[in-house]
């Protein structure tokens, strides 16, 4: 999997939020986004996702532009500011209603998923009645569970204790080393430089440096 990000620019009203960003993410790899708000990062991933279109410049995503051959990127999960799920269903529910929509994992990977991030499957408790942490930990199960080859979060540890952030750690890796390209946003310098392989620092919706980890976050 490569994304090729070229020439990209996004203006909202006056600003221009995203200034003539060009970057190639390739998989197997943990790529952090680093900056301070409005540096850019969740724009670039709005755009990485398809949810909103560039002025200027395209992203190739695997040999296919998006907006032109494709609408969104064809496999891609998807944490993005804060998770929003029906108030009336349970985390199960709630994610067997989103994994309906492409009906390629089972009730058992839903359940799993719900598991890998600290939930109880089944819990009965309706979605209206969860904590934040509990509903960031099913944005994440949201996420992961259709293995996919994209995965973008953003600050996925907001509203997690400790634990739940150790967790959540474990969980991008293992997406890492299964092969999946994950871009991670996060404002904690040592979760970011011990997650990433490549850290790319925004400012202004310009990439200012890009930092290779290599191995050295073992």
């Amino acid at each position: 999997m490569l994304i090729e990000i070229e020439g990209v620019s996004k203006t909202i009203g006056k600003r221009c939020v995203i200034d003539n960003v060009s970057l190639n993410l390739e998989s197997g790899k943990i790529w952090g986004f680093k900056g301070i708000n409005g540096s850019g990062k969740t724009m670039l991933m709005r755009l990485i996702a398809g949810l909103i279109k560039p002025d200027k410049g395209r992203i190739i995503i695997d040999g296919k532009v998006l907006w032109r051959d494709i609408s969104f990127p064809e496999s891609v999960g998807i944490l993005i500011e804060s998770p929003t799920f029906l108030d009336g269903l349970t985390g199960f529910k709630n994610l067997k209603t989103l994994a309906s929509i492409k009906n390629i994992i089972t009730d058992n990977d839903i359940r799993k998923s719900l598991s890998d991030v600290g939930l109880d499957p089944d819990l009965s408790k309706k979605y209206k009645a969860y904590s934040l942490g509990m509903k960031q930990r099913l944005g994440i199960a949201a996420a992961i569970m259709e293995r996919p080859e994209v995965i973008l979060l953003d600050e996925p540890t907001n509203a997690l204790d400790g634990e739940g952030i150790e967790l959540v750690k474990a969980l991008i890796e293992r997406e890492r080393n299964r092969g999946a390209l994950v871009v991670v946003s996060c404002h904690d310098e040592s979760i970011i430089s011990e997650l990433s392989d490549e850290i790319v620092y925004l400012s202004e919706g310009k990439i200012i440096d890009i930092k290779s980890i290599g191995d050295t976050n073992e």
